[in-house]
């Protein structure tokens, strides 16, 4: 069967880009070798911010900074269509004992961004649950955190109801079809897909598909783990950010603190060790959950990509196969500019941003 457009990949990249694809008439056929919104996308944490931002390329703080401001509209036109709520949550995110401080509050003066050191009085007010122990404080308003398992559930439902598009789980894509040099569509475990174009936004695992045409993606997967506690709802105000792990408040009461960074291959296990060394740093940051319990500990798999910096664009010499991967960290914070500018290009109208620095032309 011929279809005009395949997707390759069921996360927050390819359930997005299939929204917004869709949304401007393009006919699409979503394929997720599992289930949708169970891989990266759902264990990530959801800060609408990358952790660092100041360290980052100017390359993704451009994404971050139109996905950032995207954000909003997007979880009211998804809850309006679907009456599931992303939860868009702004709470704003406090950085405790930062090491290059000075550097951070010289990027959001040369950004325009609104970051300022707060007396660490100001910052337990706020916060009357901090621990004790922190000597400085940066606070930066307006960043939110989106619930990401909700925000997937409401992907999902949108492109239910969507007639232009279809989603097949359970069809795990081996390789492509081709005739010359141009990708005519995907071999699957269900069968050969044609299509006029290919987007592949298989996450980690988009380097291992690229390499059936003998390509080589630098993408590879580094495992983070997270932990859930529940509290009342009013037990932590704003996001929290010391010794590389954080706290982050949903509407409800829980907090999800997090995360590590290991190389592990495509290994998911959580550890034991892992949980232990989260929920210490939680306990550290928050001491009141020394009583509180765990109510679940998980690991995913990022897309790690050379700065971080995602592939969005045509492949060159590979006509009809194009990409929208490799975010790393940042995939939830950067896939609004993301996916949107992978529609501009695929459509041929003005990008939403430079997408010079994402072309995987002279990257591969």
């Amino acid at each position: 069967m011929e279809q005009r457009l395949i997707i390759v990949g069921g996360g927050v990249i390819g359930l997005l880009s299939a929204y917004l694809l869709a949304s401007a008439g393009q006919e699409v056929v979503l394929l997720e070798s599992g289930e949708t919104g169970t891989e990266a996308s759902w264990a990530g944490g959801g800060i609408v911010s990358p952790l660092y931002p100041w360290r980052y390329s100017p390359a993704v703080t451009a994404l971050a900074h139109w996905s950032q401001a995207f954000y909003p509209q997007l979880g009211g036109r998804l809850l309006e269509q679907t009456e599931i709520d992303p939860e868009v949550y702004e709470t704003g995110l406090y950085w405790l004992d930062l090491e290059d401080e000075d550097e951070a509050l010289a990027w959001a003066e040369r950004q325009g961004r609104a970051l300022g050191r707060v007396p660490l009085e100001q910052v337990h007010a706020a916060v009357p649950e901090l621990g004790e122990g922190f000597s400085r404080a940066i606070f930066m308003p307006g960043v939110a955190n989106v619930r990401n398992p909700q925000l997937l559930r409401a992907l999902r439902e949108a492109l239910a109801r969507m007639l232009s598009v279809r989603v097949i789980e359970h069809c795990p894509v081996t390789g492509f079809v081709r005739e010359g040099a141009r990708v005519v569509g995907v071999q699957t475990a269900q069968g050969e897909m044609r299509a006029e174009r290919v987007v592949v936004a298989a996450g980690a695992w988009s380097g291992n598909l690229l390499a059936t045409l003998g390509l080589e993606l630098p993408v590879k997967p580094m495992k983070g783990q997270m932990i859930l506690f529940k509290c009342a709802e009013d037990f932590l105000p704003s996001m929290v950010l010391a010794k590389r792990r954080y706290a982050i408040p949903r509407r409800d009461g829980h907090i999800l603190v997090g995360s590590t960074l290991e190389d592990a291959g495509f290994d998911k296990t959580p550890t034991e060790d892992a949980l232990e060394s989260l929920r210490a740093s939680a306990i550290e940051l928050l001491p009141a959950l020394a009583d509180a319990t765990v109510i679940k500990h998980w690991a995913g798999l990022r897309p790690a990509s050379p700065e971080g910096i995602p592939y969005i664009g045509p492949v060159l010499g590979h006509d009809g196969l194009w990409l929208n991967c490799g975010h790393f960290r940042n995939g939830l914070v950067l896939a609004p500019a993301s996916c949107q500018l992978l529609t501009d290009l695929m459509l041929g109208r003005p990008p939403c941003i430079d997408p010079e620095p994402y072309a995987p032309v002279g990257r591969l």
